[in-house]
């Protein structure tokens, strides 16, 4: 009988060999996406995350006779949990081979953890907040994975399952084709649209036009985001941390701010060149050459990637989001870009998923977040 052993992650090297562990359980997997090592590394640590503010965290990492077997994080957020009025811990960071003791010796660290805590419920995937990665895959296993989300296996479901989780909310993302063309009148009713809302489409040459407006942009996220599963309020100190990430590299031409009479954020999308197929190249190391593989995707990707997108409330069911898309449509004719992928989107989330039926979308993934009683 195999031998497993739960072992918390304690110093930094431990926690590179976390970081590291689904590029060994994945190696050469074609629908696997790495993750930028520094990013993740710099999520994971109470020094550079601004979320441990409010948050607790721990990790830890399963060996199968003495060898690498799985990982999982376990993270307490007070923030949620007054906000939400829940008590609830999560688990994030899961991964794990395809061994009934590893997964539930894994989960089962976070459990007793929870209930050591006074916690009465577990959930997850989760990260620190929602726009952390979130959500195990359940439907869309030969789909290539994103940037911004995570691939599993089809067993890793299953074996939550097995070990008594129940589904407590799905998130579906959907894949959208780019028009070969752009229908001579759909200018003409994104001006009509922002007209009779008393709108304008920000016009920028260069990324430092957009930062006037990123704290605009954060704010709208809060507002809009709120009521959404899980979801806290940002704080100042996450808002400058994740201005720094998205609109460091970003491309201008896939940001679309639209702001109102008084010059204030109403509306934003932000997208980017898939990253996807450069990431596996580099195997999500920037150095010493994966940064030639990032910059050539930035500019010669053919799937654009979705990342965020809100609408102030007012203007609603107004067809702002048609103007945003047709102000992607664009640049993506331009560099040659054929296909979109959104982001996850919750599937009670009806005034989101509206949107897209105009658009001629296939639904090509479903992640769930798990819950159990403890």
């Amino acid at each position: 009988m195999a031998m497993i052993e739960i072992r918390e992650v304690r110093s930094d090297a431990d926690l590179k060999r976390f970081v590291a562990f689904p590029d060994v359980l994945y190696r050469n997997h074609p629908h696997y996406v790495p993750k930028l090592v520094g990013e993740e590394l710099s999520t994971l640590r109470r020094d550079r995350n601004p979320a441990f503010e409010y948050c607790e965290a721990r990790y830890w990492m399963a060996y199968r006779d003495g060898q690498p077997a799985g990982r999982i994080a376990g993270i307490i957020s007070q923030r949620y949990i007054e906000t939400w009025q829940r008590s609830r811990v999560r688990f994030g960071w899961i991964d794990f081979v395809d061994d009934a003791e590893v997964a539930g010796a894994l989960l089962g660290a976070v459990e007793d953890w929870g209930r050591s805590r006074g916690l009465t419920e577990i959930h997850g995937p989760l990260g620190f907040c929602d726009l952390d990665r979130e959500g195990m895959l359940v439907e869309g296993f030969d789909e290539l994975d994103m940037l911004i989300t995570n691939y599993n296996f089809p067993y890793y479901p299953a074996r939550l399952e097995r070990l008594g989780y129940e589904k407590d909310v799905d998130w579906i993302e959907f894949e959208v084709p780019v028009p070969a063309a752009m229908p001579d009148n759909v200018d003409r009713l994104a001006r009509v649209v922002l007209e009779r809302s008393k709108l304008r489409l920000l016009e920028t040459r260069h990324r430092r036009d957009l930062l006037p407006h990123v704290s605009g942009v954060f704010a709208l996220v809060n507002a809009a985001y709120k009521d959404l599963y899980s979801v806290v309020l940002l704080t100042d100190r996450q808002v400058q941390a994740y201005t720094k990430s998205f609109f460091g590299f970003i491309n201008h031409e896939f940001v679309k701010i639209i702001l109102d009479r008084e010059g204030r954020v109403a509306a934003f999308g932000i997208a980017m060149p898939s990253l996807s197929r450069a990431l596996q190249k580099c195997r999500g190391r920037l150095f010493p050459f994966g940064f030639i593989h990032i910059l050539r995707a930035m500019n010669a990707a053919d799937r654009l990637d979705l990342l965020l997108i809100a609408v102030r409330a007012d203007l609603q069911n107004k067809g702002i989001p048609a103007v945003i898309m047709n102000g992607f449509w664009k640049p993506c004719l331009a560099h040659g870009i054929r296909h979109a992928e959104t982001g996850p989107m919750l599937e009670t989330n009806e005034k989101v998923l509206a949107m897209w039926p105009p658009f001629h979308p296939r639904q090509h993934r479903r992640r769930r977040c798990f819950r159990k009683a403890l």
